[in-house]
């Protein structure tokens, strides 16, 4: 699989072959990308998101794996970092599309022209989109003081349209969501198909230390807020 004549060699960062994980009811593997335009202090992935991580491969080695694999993998989850940040992505995404899976995409929002673009040509048949806070915090929460949320406003709203299957997820960490963080995001996604509280999780990647994972009271708590806006609410 040689690469095209003037087509741009694309950097893999990390593949984790098999995964039951990472895209609902498919045996799929994870594809990581690299560069995030947010700086979240609790990020898991800020090797990824910085540009720090060394690459694993080219797009080449990836394509081939998934050839050999057809057959065997029922999808291809596509995470970062943030993979719509750069558009030559999109292009890897219609590569991979063009092997018969169906991908996953994972994304912060913030590009909701490549992700506009992406729905309507059919390269992604599922989406995990983050809600980082409510729109007040976001900034705080990215860590990109004086953020401004619009495109991610953007991004929630073509997914409501219900093009393709998706869902919303926030990372939850007791020092940086409260009660007030979920009366602010309910409203935001009101209508949506479903919504997820992800436990915080530290680990050696997390850029900053001081971070934890809110008690299991306070996320029933808010996972019960949260229904009154979104049919099926879940805590992972």
């Amino acid at each position: 699989m040689c690469p095209r004549e003037g087509r741009r060699v694309l950097k893999i960062f990390g593949l984790q072959k098999m995964t039951l994980l990472d895209y609902p009811g498919h045996v799929a593997c994870t594809v990581f990308l690299n560069g995030c335009d947010m700086r979240c202090p609790f990020c898991h992935n800020s090797e990824l998101a910085d540009g720090s991580a060394p690459p694993v491969m080219e797009d080449a080695e990836l394509l081939g794996f998934l050839e050999k694999r057809r057959g065997l993998l029922e999808g291809v989850a596509v995470t970062g970092g943030e993979p719509l940040l750069r558009e030559e992505n999109v292009e890897l995404l219609r590569r991979i599309r063009d092997l018969g899976y169906p991908i996953k995409l994972d994304t912060n929002g913030t590009h909701p022209d490549r992700l506009r673009r992406v729905l309507e040509a059919g390269l992604a048949q599922y989406v995990a989109m983050d809600i980082k806070n409510s729109p007040e915090r976001y900034g705080e929460t990215i860590g990109l003081p004086g953020f401004d949320p619009a495109r991610v406003r953007e991004s929630v709203q073509l997914l409501l349209e219900g093009r393709v299957d998706y869902e919303f997820r926030t990372t939850v960490v007791a020092e940086l969501h409260d009660e007030d963080s979920f009366r602010g995001i309910g409203p935001w996604i009101r209508g949506a198909r479903r919504y997820f509280l992800q436990r915080f999780t530290d680990r050696d990647s997390v850029p900053f230390e001081g971070f934890h994972a809110p008690g299991e009271e306070a996320l029933s708590r808010w996972a019960d807020l949260m229904r009154a806006y979104v049919a099926e609410v879940g805590i992972r």
